[in-house]
């Protein structure tokens, strides 16, 4: 059993942190491009919708997964004194914090303004709305990316290390 789990974590691991990693590169290559497309109104709107149906138990799976399972594997990794893999598996779980962080920071914040902008038909003056939420957003979003393919290579790095 304990060489099942000391085999299966660590996949586990990377498998989340991929997942993780995925999510944001997905939003980085083709949904905000997408959306930078769209209209003022049209982006809102469609951003609206996204923070509503991003909130899902799919979703908290790999977002709450990933940086537990990377801990597991780091406690695995630390208790048979594989420090490398210890080590690739500690670098993992401070850049997924990193990740929170900027979520929460930054990301929640922006898309808690455009909720609180209410109904696209209603907003005013939705390129003010749209200005404030997107650049901002779009950059954090990319580092957000960035961080959590890292993380997601130092993943895989502790599963070859010992």
């Amino acid at each position: 059993m304990v060489e099942t789990m000391h085999a299966l974590v660590p996949v586990i691991a990377v498998v989340s942190t991929g997942l993780f990693a995925g999510l944001f590169f997905a939003f980085s290559i083709a949904v905000m491009p997408g959306l930078g497309r769209a209209g003022d109104r049209a982006m809102i709107e469609a951003m609206q919708g996204v923070n509503v149906a991003i909130l899902n138990p799919w979703f908290a799976v790999v977002f709450v997964g990933a940086p537990v399972t990377v801990l597991a594997s780091l406690v695995l990794h630390a208790s048979s004194a594989e420090a490398g893999s210890a080590l690739w598996s500690a670098a993992a779980l401070v850049l997924l914090v990193a990740v929170y962080v900027i979520t929460f920071a930054v990301n929640v914040p922006r898309n808690n303004i455009l909720e609180q902008a209410g109904p696209v038909e209603r907003i005013g003056d939705p390129a003010a709305v749209r200005a404030h939420f997107e650049g901002v957003w779009v950059r954090w979003n990319h580092v957000r990316t960035l961080a959590s393919l890292v993380a997601l290579v130092c993943a895989a790095a502790a599963m070859i290390t010992h």
